[in-house]
């Protein structure tokens, strides 16, 4: 095997890498929840993408699309059955009550853009 065949699979394996630990293992900050409204910005994922709450208490999820991939255009809560178009440039609110303490995921329609909702007491 030649030096530049070397280099590309050790660029090639250095991308992939980059790739998994943006989307599935880079730590995120968690916005805690002051009242009932948390304003989530979207663009090139979710901003913030960790959401501490109360367990019960109804939530008002606003999502602000600035991005115009089709990855970001919905977001699915699947624990709570929802599924809602975010169109690009616009605010849509999503209203969830975590009926106990746990954590509950919310991605894209495609699962590649991901968020953690955490309930708590």
């Amino acid at each position: 095997m030649s030096t530049t065949e070397l280099l590309v699979m050790a660029t090639g394996l250095a991308a992939i890498a980059w790739v998994n630990w943006y989307f599935f293992l880079a730590g995120r900050a968690a916005a805690a929840v002051r009242g009932s409204e948390v304003v989530i910005t979207v663009d090139n994922g979710y901003s913030p993408a960790t959401i501490r709450a109360r367990a019960g208490v109804p939530l008002r999820i606003v999502f602000d699309r600035k991005d115009n991939s089709s990855c970001s255009e919905e977001v699915v809560f699947p624990d709570f059955g929802v599924r809602r178009f975010l169109p690009t440039g616009e605010k849509t609110t999503i209203e969830v009550t975590p009926p106990k303490p746990g954590r509950y995921e919310f991605m894209c329609g495609m699962a590649m853009l991901r968020g953690t909702l955490i309930a708590e007491e």
